[in-house]
């Protein structure tokens, strides 16, 4: 039941990217464009999933079991580190320069297209380096 329900909600998610857009990496450039052609409308996508996030997240705060009756495993971290500035820094370089972010990148794979296959190899593989130096840390 668990896949069944992650399958149903990454599809949701997944067409909820296409039918706004964000699939397309000229509508994340235009948004960062700044001085240039400024395209807001990512703007208003934001808006939107962080209205549905405060209010599932205050939902989900209340409660000890998912809707699936699995433990609540919210975040429970709060420190801003260098870690997380660092890996913030790098997530907004690499959005900027390619257009994508992980959840449109794969939702983009379906489009066949070059851009989106190397940016989501190279996501992968900056994953994998990412572990590997992990485990050597620890």
């Amino acid at each position: 039941m668990n896949i069944l329900m992650a399958l149903l909600v990454g599809l949701l998610f997944g067409i909820g990217l296409i039918v706004s857009g964000m699939t397309n990496p000229a509508k994340v450039t235009g948004f960062l464009d700044l001085a240039g052609r400024w395209d807001p409308s990512l703007a208003f996508v934001m808006g939107g999933a962080i209205g549905v996030g405060l209010v599932a997240f205050r939902l989900a705060g209340k409660r000890s079991k998912s809707l699936l009756d699995q433990p609540m495993r919210l975040p429970t971290a709060s420190m801003i580190d260098r870690r997380l500035v660092i890996g913030s820094l790098a997530f907004g370089v690499g959005w900027g320069l390619a257009g994508y972010c992980p959840g449109p990148a794969l939702a983009s794979l379906a489009s066949g297209g070059a851009k989106p296959l190397i940016f989501t190899a190279a996501m992968l593989a900056g994953m994998a380096i990412f572990e590997l130096v992990e485990r050597k840390r620890g």
